[in-house]
């Protein structure tokens, strides 16, 4: 399978990305964010994480303009699967192909530390390697991070198993970084084809480095 990962000024993990999913055995290309064409073959599109435009305005706000979007959300629109990663669910949520959004941590620092996620919806393409109420020890680096709905949409959000990934502790409770709402960590979009969450799977490749529990995250998109 090819992965098409897309590259703004300002993008930092497009070739940690690059090496998880090559590591999984999948094909790669970055796409310049000047392009208004994705790889034909694309199986998967992600946005990586990094500060696209410096994080000018809001997180993701002037990338949610850039040329390469429109392409991506033809193919969000044809069922193409698209996953973005920290700044990448930020311009997710900023295109309106997520719910939500994604503003200032409470206390206003930047976090970089492993932290625990537990999987709270697996019927996806995304986490389907993983069972219910796993948790998994992944990567977070954001100063945006906190993510908001309103309670009618968090409602909604529920109903629809659209909330898949919850910060907690070692034994699985809620433990907030950031003042998300419900300590949400990861979404998806109604039609379960649109994926985002602020840790990163991708720095999670290798037990040496402190985890591999992202291999099993991101290899759901290659059964």
């Amino acid at each position: 399978m090819k992965v098409a990962i897309v590259q703004f000024p300002g993008t930092n993990c497009e070739y940690d990305t690059q090496y998880a999913f090559e590591k999984l055995g999948a094909r790669t290309q970055i796409v310049w964010h000047k392009e208004t064409e994705l790889p034909s073959d694309a199986g998967l599109v992600v946005i990586a994480g990094g500060f696209s435009y410096g994080d000018y305005l809001r997180s993701g706000a002037i990338a949610r303009f850039s040329p390469v979007m429109d392409a991506v959300e033809r193919y969000a629109g044809k069922g193409g699967r698209v996953l973005g990663i920290c700044n990448g669910f930020q311009v997710l949520t900023e295109s309106r192909l997520l719910p939500g959004a994604l503003k200032r941590n409470e206390h206003l620092h930047f976090l970089s530390k492993h932290h625990r996620l537990k999987v709270l919806g697996n019927d996806n393409d995304f986490l389907r390697a993983l069972k219910k109420d796993t948790v998994v020890n992944i990567p977070i680096a954001h100063h945006d991070g906190n993510y908001f709905v309103d309670e009618k949409e968090l409602a909604s959000l529920y109903d629809h198993e659209q909330v898949l990934l919850q910060y907690c502790d070692e034994e699985g409770n809620p433990s907030n970084p950031n003042g998300s709402v419900d300590a949400i960590a990861g979404v998806c979009n109604r039609g379960k084809n649109v994926f985002g969450l602020m840790p990163h799977p991708e720095r999670a490749m290798e037990a040496v480095l402190g985890s591999d529990d992202g291999v099993k995250m991101l290899e759901g998109f290659l059964r």
